[in-house]
């Protein structure tokens, strides 16, 4: 796979944030925290490293650190020999989840030259909390004392990580923006999920392909034209809130402020001429390198009460790596199907007819097939003097469904059988290669349910054979090796009893 380089701006821009309330300060008292909502991952959202200092470090219990799986909720569990310690820092270049964007992940580093892992942030009432692991609980809390300086900063891959969220964040925000703007369509939620997937919004309902592209081209347009993007910050007054909106259906459309916030800090995310949104999360300073992919169709969601959609969309860095890893893989379907990129889709349809004639061909043999076995069992029957016939057929069969054909077989035989005639079949079927895993499938088949239930009872008792039926049929699974001179005895045995 070709290698995927992404190039960053390196330096936010003067005017990015911008504190629009006469008595907001940024706290400088090293003793006290900043404020969620001032953090210098807020300020400047491409600063990569912090000298600070620490307001406190103490033992965390079990903490949840990302996984990998899909959504921004998912989270495994800290290993208990591993402690964790949570840190308290007077700033940071940590972002703490929120707004929908996950955590970051980065570096401490203490003045004995210690490097310590932060493995997620957690936002606790307004104070950004670290969550660092330790190889032993004391030796962190001896290393990391209040009042200590640090540098804290994000490593390559933690800004690689960062940069994508920022990316799939602020194109969120355009996306959402330009469909309220242009279709009155509101966004209920959206969700960050883990790259390189695409990344959704879920809106109030589905989209038609068309408006689909309309949208993507008017988003792409404000990315052309480098809209600016900024912050604004001010404080958080006493009055209440305003209350998110609501739609006809009662479903929250969701541009509020958490409500176990406490840091005091309004803080809005504005696209020039687009969007003013409220948000705790990091953005990029312009629209810029953010060309925007909507997947051109919606998942459609149905609850209780309501009816919504999902929106699949991507952006930056992973939008890169997703057309990357596309064209890798359409590279490999062209090679293996002996033909030009461009002919692929036109190569499957042919591929796919082919197999579904090959199919057709494969059905009609077995269908003739099962009507010679079947002939082959009633000739042997016609020559039997016992009261009750009783056969045993095993065959080897690789097919996908090898109890299929055995079905095929029984009708069969029940179509060329008279109906006075007694007897109890079993058709059994395995793979030619087998190992104690291989299962073998059983059909038996009876003039008289009572023979049947008989010959599956003593099937599971006597081969441990996992099934049931009804009727005039029953079938089961035997699981390990199908041996000719031991399982075909045991079968034998079966019909002998029952047959008394």
């Amino acid at each position: 796979m070709a290698a995927v380089i992404t190039l960053y701006p390196t330096v936010t821009p003067p005017s990015y944030h911008r504190i629009v309330s006469p008595t907001l300060k940024i706290p400088t008292d090293t003793r006290r925290p900043i404020p969620v909502g001032l953090l210098a991952c807020q300020r400047d959202p491409l600063l990569r490293e912090l000298e600070t200092s620490i307001i406190s470090c103490t033992i965390s219990q079990p903490a949840s650190f990302p996984s990998g799986k899909k959504g921004k909720k998912a989270s495994a569990p800290a290993s208990a020999d591993q402690p964790t310690l949570e840190v308290i820092l007077h700033d940071t270049v940590i972002f703490p989840e929120g707004g929908g964007q996950l955590s970051d992940t980065g570096i401490i580093k203490t003045a004995d030259g210690r490097t310590w892992t932060v493995t997620q942030a957690k936002r606790h009432g307004g104070h950004a909390v670290h969550y660092v692991r330790a190889d032993q609980a004391e030796d962190g809390l001896a290393s990391l004392t209040p009042g200590a300086n640090v540098t804290v900063s994000l490593g390559e891959l933690d800004f690689d990580r960062r940069y994508d969220h920022m990316s799939m964040h602020t194109s969120q925000h355009l996306l959402s923006a330009v469909l309220e703007n242009r279709l009155d369509i509101h966004t209920l939620s959206w969700s960050l999920t883990a790259a390189p997937a695409p990344s959704y919004v879920e809106l109030a309902r589905s989209m038609t392909t068309e408006e689909i592209l309309a949208i993507q081209s008017e988003a792409n347009k404000l990315v052309f034209e480098g809209r600016k993007v900024h912050v604004e910050v001010q404080e958080m007054n006493d009055k209440p809130q305003p209350a998110v909106p609501v739609l006809e259906s009662g479903r929250a459309v969701g541009k509020g402020v958490p409500t176990d916030y406490t840091g005091g800090i309004m803080r809005t995310v504005i696209i020039d001429g687009v969007d003013r949104s409220p948000c705790c999360g990091t953005h990029l300073p312009t629209l810029h390198n953010l060309q925007l992919f909507i997947i051109p169709q919606t998942e459609a969601l149905s609850r209780s009460a309501t009816t919504s959609a999902r929106l699949y969309f991507l952006a930056g860095p992973r939008l890169i790596t997703y057309l990357t890893s596309t064209h890798s893989q359409l590279t490999a379907a062209a090679a293996t199907l002996s033909c030009g990129a461009p002919q692929v889709p036109d190569r499957i349809g042919q591929v796919v007819d082919e197999r579904k004639r090959a199919e057709k061909r494969v059905d009609d043999l077995e269908f003739e097939l099962a009507k010679h076995v079947a002939g082959d069992v009633w000739q042997e029957m016609k020559s039997s003097e016992a009261t009750l016939f009783v056969k045993h057929v095993h065959r080897t069969d690789d097919s996908v469904n090898p109890l299929g054909f055995l079905s095929a077989i029984t009708t069969a035989f029940a179509n060329i059988i008279p109906a006075e005639q007694p007897f109890v079949l079993v058709f059994s079927s395995s793979p030619s290669s087998q190992t104690s895993a291989s299962a073998s499938v059983l059909l038996v088949f009876g003039s008289d349910e009572k023979y049947v239930k008989l010959a599956g009872d003593l099937l599971k008792g006597k081969l441990n054979v996992k099934g049931g039926g009804k009727g005039t049929r029953w079938s089961g699974k035997f699981t390990g090796v199908w041996r000719e001179g031991r399982e075909d005895t045991v079968v034998s045995e079966v019909l002998q009893g029952v047959s008394i």
